[in-house]
């Protein structure tokens, strides 16, 4: 759906019916004093097919934007600019990273968003941008690098999120209860890396932003997208620093298992020593021949009984010594 369209022309905003888009664009192309935003959600194909008619964007592109598994992206049109980002957010109770996407449409005269699944909200960042008249000054760069910074923002938000549950895995792994954290590790690192396939493809075009490498942006948007440039190499460092930690807890767990498995077998081991010194007295005992020492003792029974208990006492305060047991 089209949930906003309006022409701003010195700062001011005016409402734009979807029906005089076309217009609109023609008179900004002719006076170039403003430029026109329209916003969309989930558009289906007849409504971005209207869309594109009347600003004539590339098929491609808009193909591209009803499309929610783009890669996030930059790519020069002819008489426009194309833009693709990842939008993300975490739900603590699965340990997930879900992604959404926002894509623009970005020339001299106009800049067309459209977002597809929950993620961010443009509505606060259309207000933001009508309480600032200097930056709706900067035209459709204004709207570019205000949605990206909403939009990084939200990746340090999820970096923050995703720092608290690493941390849980380390102490987790780390401490004296036995823990079964192979799982949790496992959806972590899974989820890290769709974080990264969102925040590694933006170095390269956030720093050509900053340094006015690609056309209709406006001369003074280079320091707002070299703001953004900056948190999307932090964020990125923070991806690379959490992934190498799981990494090294995956490990550090495993050898926790090996570690705990080795004592399982020594305790077994001890205790099946413990109990063999008894069955092996008896099994002597108890053979069927006539000329056996002490055979015909009166004490011998209860004697035999004391041997297999003082030798398993003594085996296990050895053991027990050992750190066997």
């Amino acid at each position: 759906m089209i949930v906003d369209s309006a022409l701003y022309r010195g700062g001011q905003r005016h409402a734009v019916d979807v029906a005089d888009v076309a217009a609109a664009c023609k008179e900004l192309g002719e006076s170039h004093d403003g430029f026109l935003w329209v916003g969309m959600h989930e558009p289906d194909q007849q409504e971005i097919a209207e869309i594109a008619e009347a600003l004539s964007l590339h098929p491609l592109a808009v193909e591209d934007a009803l499309s929610d598994h783009q890669r996030p992206k930059v790519e020069p049109y002819d008489d426009m600019l194309f833009i693709v980002l990842k939008t993300l957010w975490y739900v603590d109770e699965r340990d997930e990273v879900e992604t959404g996407q926002v894509a623009f449409f970005v020339s001299d005269d106009y800049v067309v968003t459209v977002r597809q699944g929950s993620g961010v909200e443009l509505t606060g960042v259309r207000h933001d941008l009508e309480e600032n008249k200097k930056k709706l000054g900067h035209g459709p760069s204004a709207v570019a690098y205000s949605v990206a910074d909403r939009i990084v923002d939200g990746y340090e938000d999820v970096a923050r999120e995703l720092e608290i549950d690493v941390d849980e895995v380390e102490a987790s792994v780390f401490s004296p209860e036995r823990t079964h954290d192979s799982h949790r590790i496992y959806v972590l690192k899974r989820e890290i890396a769709e974080f990264r396939r969102a925040v590694m493809p933006l170095r390269g075009p956030m720093q050509r932003f900053a340094t006015a490498g690609y056309p209709y942006v406006h001369d003074d948007a280079g320091a707002f997208f070299r703001d953004i440039a900056d948190h999307v190499v932090r964020v990125n460092e923070t991806v690379e620093t959490l992934d190498t930690l799981l990494s090294t807890a995956f490990e550090a767990h495993l050898a926790r298992i090996s570690v705990d498995q080795n004592e399982d077998m020594r305790k077994i081991s001890a205790w099946v020593a413990i109990a063999a010194v008894g069955t092996l007295v008896a099994g002597i005992y108890g053979m069927n021949f006539e000329h056996m020492p002490e055979l015909g003792w009166e004490y011998g029974y209860p004697g035999a009984l004391l041997l297999m208990l003082g030798l398993s006492v003594l085996l296990y305060r050895l053991f027990k010594k050992s750190g066997w047991l």
